[in-house]
């Protein structure tokens, strides 16, 4: 569905029943909510409600074409729970997704009432504006099928890929079906993103997910993470990559636990 907000209109995966308990989920960069949907089937079965929100500029949600922020990316999805009157809602977020997560729950903690972080960070790091300006420009200069190489790597062990290349395609399409302008727009948020300074003002149960092998958001990003949020779980997961919420199956576990328990 499509949810219209003072902010914009934003394209919404919402399965479930509407009086099940709800968690939202808030997806990595140039991906969108389509990414959750065999997630979001599977816990809607058991009688949650299970909201997935498009970014600005992906998927199914509008976009000015003007530079955006992380926190902006929060105030939309803000305005989408303010629109449809909800609240204390569980929220877990991947990569970028996991940027947003932090934020909303910093700006608007009346709308977080538990908190997943996947495969995320609160800053990548202090070259990060020049790191994330170059993957911007190579985001404008390239055809979106050619970076998928870099980015398959990236997400998925090779095991994984080997074994579920129907799973890897499903993702590709989706990154391929993002634009270049909406790509280069999210890099440059995530280059200005830093929220370590704020992550003790965090007061919501929070589960932190990392996988081993993340070379995106290495463990040592989400052992920050958990050392900055009070009260947080850190868990490490072995054999998975960046897309440890897609690749592992204990992850889903982990987080449906942490979420619904």
């Amino acid at each position: 569905m499509t949810v219209t907000t003072p902010r914009g209109e934003f394209g919404v995966l919402d399965l479930g029943p509407l009086d099940g308990p709800t968690v939202v989920l808030l997806h990595p960069l140039a991906s969108a909510a389509e990414l959750w949907r065999p997630l979001a089937e599977e816990w809607s079965g058991r009688g949650r409600r299970v909201l997935a929100i498009d970014a600005r500029g992906h998927g199914r949600s509008s976009w000015d074409g003007r530079p955006f922020t992380v926190g902006e990316m929060a105030e939309d999805a803000a305005s989408v729970l303010d629109e449809l009157a909800l609240r204390d809602v569980g929220v877990l977020g991947m990569s970028m997704g996991g940027c947003t997560a932090q934020a909303l729950a910093l700006a608007r903690p009346d709308l977080v009432g538990s908190l997943v972080l996947v495969d995320s960070t609160s800053s990548y790091g202090p070259d990060r504006v020049a790191q994330w300006e170059q993957r911007a420009l190579q985001a404008e200069g390239s055809e979106r099928a050619d970076l998928l190489g870099f980015q398959l790597t990236r997400w998925f062990t090779d095991g994984f890929r080997a074994a579920n290349p129907d799973v890897a395609a499903r993702v590709s399409e989706i990154f391929t079906g993002t634009t270049k302008a909406a790509h280069a727009a999210a890099c440059r948020a995530l280059g200005a993103f830093d929220a370590t300074d704020r992550l003790g003002q965090i007061g919501v149960p929070t589960l932190v997910i990392v996988g081993e092998e993340d070379y995106a958001t290495p463990p040592e990003m989400s052992k920050t993470l958990h050392a900055g949020i009070p009260g947080s779980r850190l868990v490490v997961l072995p054999d998975a990559r960046h897309l440890s919420m897609v690749e592992s199956s204990q992850a889903r576990t982990l987080a449906e636990q942490h979420l619904f328990t």
